[in-house]
């Protein structure tokens, strides 16, 4: 029996380039080909597959928000294909077989379908509906952040905010800042709601560094951190920062 395989990307040249090399394999079935995660599920829904070539950054529904409303009974073996090597450790940590780095060659292709096949024939095939269900009601307690060639694990716990800075977020911890490409709404999704909270809507603070809130001007606050650092929080964050911290209290 064939693996029947989706692809999911919304370059045509990243598709066309799986669609060619999967062609080689006799036991692949290309079921078909999305352009975005909106797609991709609606062809989950329909038809069952036991593999999918997934990218991350796409329109509507990204990579990873995918696997979340994916129904768990829909969910096959996932392959991440992306340029960027920052979402790798949170790949891994979703229950992916691999993860593909743009441009790969065949060598490294042909590596990611032995990883397949052998989690397809294992008795012990680890349930991933199950890992992904954990996926949905945790939260990561450390991300991976490029850094030049090296790719550096920054504990959660050891941010103090983080901050919007267009099409990245800016983690600041202590007398570092790692530089991310992310948006704030998608890190703001994998960080412990019960301890960051969003003050402005550019920034997210960690609620065990506020020192105290001052008033400011026209119902907006000042956060101090205990380093001294000041933020600005906006009055519409307000309500729900003063009772996170009344909570704490």
């Amino acid at each position: 029996m064939g693996i029947r395989t989706l692809i999911v990307d919304d370059e045509r040249l990243g598709r066309e380039r799986l669609r060619q090399m999967l062609a080689t394999e006799p036991d692949i079935i290309l079921q078909g080909e999305c352009r975005n995660g909106t797609e991709a599920l609606e062809q989950l829904r329909a038809r069952s597959a036991d593999l999918v070539f997934l990218d991350v950054q796409m329109p509507e529904l990204d990579g990873f928000r995918l696997m979340e409303v994916a129904p768990p009974e829909c969910l096959p073996l996932v392959v991440f294909v992306t340029a960027y090597d920052e979402y790798a450790l949170r790949a891994f940590e979703v229950g992916a077989v691999d993860y593909l780095l743009k441009p790969f060659d065949q060598a490294r292709f042909t590596k990611t379908l032995e990883r397949v096949r052998t989690r397809i024939g294992a008795a012990d095939r680890p349930d991933l509906s199950a890992a992904f269900e954990t996926v949905r009601r945790s939260r990561t307690s450390r991300l991976a952040v490029r850094e030049g060639s090296r790719l550096t694990v920054v504990k959660t716990e050891a941010i103090d905010w983080v901050e919007a800075a267009d099409n990245y977020v800016c983690l600041h911890c202590g007398p570092s800042t790692h530089v991310l490409r992310e948006t704030l709404h998608s890190i703001e999704a994998l960080l412990d709601g019960n301890t960051f909270v969003r003050i402005h809507r550019s920034i997210i603070v960690n609620l065990d560094r506020v020192k105290e809130l001052q008033p400011w001007f026209r119902g907006d606050y000042r956060v101090i951190l205990h380093d001294g650092t000041k933020l600005s929080m906006s009055r519409t964050f307000r309500e729900r920062v003063q009772k996170q911290l009344l909570r704490w209290s």
